[in-house]
């Protein structure tokens, strides 16, 4: 009897959760309503689906600030962030200013590229030429306002700014009381509202010369300078633009495996991703992380790209 006892016991212990022990993963997201929240659903199905031992559950947050915060407090493991905004987390500057946080990249999913628009009758060709001119830096409020007013500062460039909401602004350029306004692109391609504007008024993208891209690259870490090929619309030629990206955040202290397996599963998979998020279909994710990513690389997710032979740029490996 105290044999079978024995036995019994040590099936029991190797049966235990102490054995075999799950991680509980918190993935803060965004708003329920946004796009974006049906991505990170399509995330923690992957994790939970591919990787051994991890299971993840997806958190409704008010998206990047809200995450940032929220992991330096230890409420979720990873979460979305905008690459310009978990740059100045990492680095202690704007929002984070004297409080930096100990952040790491693990993917970038989607890109913004901010797009020049003006009206092809506006006489102007050159991000110089909007001197003066009525001009709209991005929608009241939102990133793409704050990003091109530092950029404006960075690069000695002015315009007489005009604010207002999506609709007012391609309505002030429809009927020419605006020449123009900086709009995030749909990938590599200009959005709905510049199509909107394009079918009545010929528009045209001032693009960075190669001083000013060089200036930026070296002055504001926090964005990345991007070749758009021709075709971001009818007509449109190749052109150099700033841009940030969205992806994946997590703590420095999450574990390597982890990462490195939470990496493996999003870069493995071909269709979860593109259909919870249609303008992902056909994206290199990893090349997309490469170009737009502005802080290190988690060592976890690092090891995935020197696994696939990948070079990954200075500005993404931990001192």
């Amino acid at each position: 009897m105290k044999h079978t006892f024995a036995a019994l016991l040590g099936a029991t212990l190797l049966a235990s959760p102490l054995a075999a022990q799950e991680t509980d993963l918190l993935i803060g997201s965004t708003s329920a309503s946004s796009s974006h929240y049906g991505y990170f659903v399509a995330v923690g199905q992957l994790i939970n689906e591919n990787t051994e031992g991890l299971k993840a559950s997806v958190v409704e947050t008010g998206a990047t600030l809200d995450n940032i915060r929220r992991m330096s407090r230890g409420q979720i493991d990873l979460g979305l962030v905008t690459t310009n905004a978990v740059q100045h987390a990492v680095s202690g500057t704007n929002a984070f200013e004297g409080d930096a946080q100990d952040l790491r990249l693990l993917w970038v999913y989607t890109n913004a590229p901010q797009n020049v628009v003006v009206r092809a009758d506006a006489d102007v060709d050159s991000l110089e030429g909007l001197a003066g001119k009525r001009f709209n830096p991005g929608i009241k409020g939102g990133s793409t306002e704050a990003t091109t007013e530092a950029v404006f500062k960075t690069l000695g460039l002015s315009a007489d700014y005009v604010r207002g909401s999506t609709t007012d602004i391609v309505g002030a350029i429809k009927d020419n009381r605006l020449v123009g306004y900086v709009k995030s692109g749909s990938g590599i391609k200009l959005d709905g509202s510049t199509m909107d504007i394009a079918v009545s008024t010929d528009i045209s993208v001032l693009g960075l010369s190669p001083e000013q891209a060089e200036t930026l690259r070296t002055d504001m870490p926090d964005i990345s300078v991007v070749e758009i090929p021709a075709g971001a619309a009818d007509g449109i030629p190749a052109y150099s633009t700033w841009a940030f990206g969205v992806g994946v955040a997590a703590p420095a202290s999450m574990d390597d495996e982890t990462a490195y397996q939470i990496v493996s599963a999003i870069m493995a998979d071909e269709t979860a991703q593109a259909n919870a998020m249609a303008s992902l279909k056909g994206v290199n994710l990893a090349q997309m992380t490469l170009d737009y990513g502005t802080v290190p690389l988690h060592p976890g997710a690092a090891r995935w790209f020197e696994e696939q032979g990948m070079e990954i740029p200075a500005k993404l490996k931990a001192e």
